[in-house]
């Protein structure tokens, strides 16, 4: 089969596609023929070595955990999956032909397998960390660069919770964060100003990594009300940084409620061949992305 690879960290140029052996369902596991892969910053962070201090890998290494595709292969002691069933899930090494899943749920009607495999990580980290910074319905959650698949999934998530939210996203995203429930506001020069003409905060998420903790501390009074998700030099000023952790497939599961009910849609800004996971990965670093960028196989 086809795997995109990597055999030392560094630019984009490093991601090989190469021929590799087909991967097997193991216990509790499926495999899919995967149809496409999710494009996450996690995915480019780990190729250029930022998190090997806290979630290493040894070289050479496959990239990707995010997938939709047709269960081909399944493993020992699962149930309530067959042969040729339409899945989307978590699992490693989804930027191939093959890919084996940990956690896993039906495509809920009208996604196409592009759509559906945006939603695993991004949902699983807005779950996690709209919980980590403990805001509640009747508060206002401040969403740092919140127009990228994380940040469209907190917004969603925290609109159906009863939760407001202020976003802060570029000139050309105001009006996409609006159309999601959001108070919307540009990032930049006065932007904590324009943020506090909006309303009071009560907590507040970091998803860009842009080097506004110090503002969202003061914005929030407290930095056990703010997480962030992009941002090493968090602890720093006291805030938590939040790597990926949790019940993946709770987290799978409900994203694919919250679709079935209406409550949650991403689009896919971006497709690309398998072929050109540098590309996806030049696109994704360089920000400003408008819900998912997806891989097709």
């Amino acid at each position: 089969m086809k795997k995109v690879s990597f055999a030392e960290f560094g630019g984009p140029d490093v991601l090989r596609l190469l021929d590799a052996e087909e991967p097997h369902a193991g216990r509790g596991r499926i495999r899919i023929a995967v149809r496409a892969a999710g494009v996450n910053p996690v995915d480019w962070r780990i190729r250029t070595g930022q998190l090997q201090g806290i979630r290493p890998v040894e070289l050479p290494a496959g990239v990707g955990h995010d997938a939709a595709g047709v269960v081909d292969e399944i493993g020992a002691d699962v149930e309530g999956v067959r042969l040729g069933d339409q899945v989307f899930g978590y699992g490693a090494n989804t930027y191939a032909e093959f890919a084996v899943l940990s956690a896993w749920a039906p495509i809920p009607d009208g996604l196409t397998f592009e759509e559906a495999a945006g939603y695993p990580s991004v949902v699983q980290t807005a779950l996690r960390i709209i919980g980590q910074v403990g805001v509640r319905s009747g508060q206002t959650l401040l969403v740092s660069g919140a127009s990228g698949g994380v940040g469209s999934a907190v917004l969603q998530i925290a609109r159906d919770r009863g939760i407001a939210v202020i976003g802060t996203a570029g000139a050309a995203n105001q009006d996409y964060l609006r159309g999601l429930g959001a108070l919307a506001t540009t990032y930049g020069d006065g932007w904590v100003e324009r943020v506090r003409r909006l309303g009071r905060i009560d907590a507040a998420l970091d998803l860009a990594g842009s080097g506004v903790i110090r503002e969202l501390v003061e914005l929030t009074g407290d930095p056990r009300k703010v997480i962030s998700i992009a941002d090493l030099g968090a602890p720093d000023f006291g805030v938590r940084y939040s790597g990926k952790s949790g019940d993946w497939q709770e987290a799978v599961t409900e994203a694919a409620r919250l679709i079935a009910r209406g409550k949650l849609r991403i689009p896919v800004e971006k497709s690309y061949p398998l072929a050109e996971a540098a590309a996806a990965h030049i696109d994704s670093q360089a920000g400003h992305t408008r819900g998912r960028r997806v891989l097709v196989v």
